[in-house]
C-alpha cells in the first residue's frame, strides 16, 4: 500500500494527497511534525529532508530539484490517471511553476496567520522559529498587517485561472490534467484554516474547486465512455 508522508497543511502534500483520493487506490497517512523531519532523512538514506515523500513497498519516492514532479509522475505512471499527457506536457511545466511560485507564495502567508489554529502545541515552538529563520524575526505578524493586501494580490493572479475556465471545465482541456492538482493542493493550504473563501468573483474557479472536490478517476473514465 501506498504511504504518503506528510504534515496536514502543507500545500505540496496537499497536491499528492488529492492525487491519491482522485485515484481511489488504497493509500495511508504518515503526518510528521513539521519541525522534525527525522523519518525523512532516515527513509530517504540522509538525501532529503522535504516532504512529501511516498513510501511504496521497498520503493521511496522524493523529489529531486525545486521544479520537479517525480511524486507525481510517479503516481500518474502507478495509478494511469492520465495527469501529464505528452500534448500538454510545455504546458504544464510553466504553470505549475507559476502555481508554485505566484499562488502558493501568497497562499501559505495567508494561512500561516492562523499557525496558532493550525499547528499542534507541541510543534509551534519549532514551527515559530523555522518561519523566522526564513523569513525574518516577526514575519508572521507581518503578514497579518498585510493580510488585506495579501487577499487583494491572491484575487489578481487566480485571474488567469478564472480565463482558462471560461470555455471548459478544467484548465487545459475536458479532463483533470496535473495542474487542476496542483492549483487545488495550493488552494487548499490557503483554504486550510477556514478563515477564507475562494474570491467570490471568480465563479468559474470556485465551479471548478466544487467539481475537483468530488472527483474521481473511476467516474471520469464512466464519463468518457459514456462520450466515445
Amino acid at each position: 500500500m501506498i504511504e504518503l508522508i506528510q504534515f496536514a497543511w502543507s500545500p505540496f502534500c496537499l497536491v499528492q494527497h488529492h492525487i491519491l483520493e482522485f485515484s481511489g487506490a488504497r493509500f495511508t497517512t504518515t503526518d510528521i511534525p513539521s519541525g522534525d523531519r527525522s523519518l525523512v532523512w532516515r527513509l530517504t538514506r540522509k538525501r532529503y529532508y522535504g516532504v512529501p515523500i511516498i513510501r511504496d513497498g521497498k520503493s521511496v519516492i522524493f523529489e529531486v530539484g525545486e521544479d520537479t514532479q517525480v511524486i507525481a509522475k510517479y503516481l500518474d505512471t502507478k495509478l494511469q490517471l492520465g495527469l501529464f499527457p505528452w500534448g500538454l506536457e510545455g504546458v504544464q511545466s510553466i504553470l505549475w511553476q507559476y502555481i508554485e511560485n505566484q499562488i502558493e507564495g501568497i497562499g501559505f502567508k495567508l494561512n500561516d496567520i492562523y499557525w496558532q489554529e493550525v499547528v499542534p502545541p507541541s510543534d509551534q515552538l519549532a514551527f515559530l522559529r523555522y518561519k523566522e529563520r526564513k523569513f525574518g524575526r516577526g514575519c508572521l505578524d507581518q503578514w497579518r498587517a498585510q493580510q488585506k493586501d495579501l487577499l487583494s494580490q491572491m484575487e489578481q493572479r487566480l485571474v488567469p485561472f478564472e480565463e482558462m475556465l471560461l470555455d471548459k471545465p478544467f484548465l487545459l482541456d475536458q479532463r483533470p490534467r496535473f495542474v487542476d492538482f496542483d492549483l487545488y493542493g495550493i488552494l487548499a493550504n490557503f483554504l486550510y484554516s477556514g478563515h477564507y473563501r475562494l474570491p467570490a468573483a471568480h465563479t468559474r474557479l470556485r465551479k471548478w474547486h466544487r467539481r475537483m472536490t468530488r472527483i474521481q478517476v473511476k467516474s471520469l473514465h464512466r464519463e468518457e465512455e459514456l462520450h466515445s
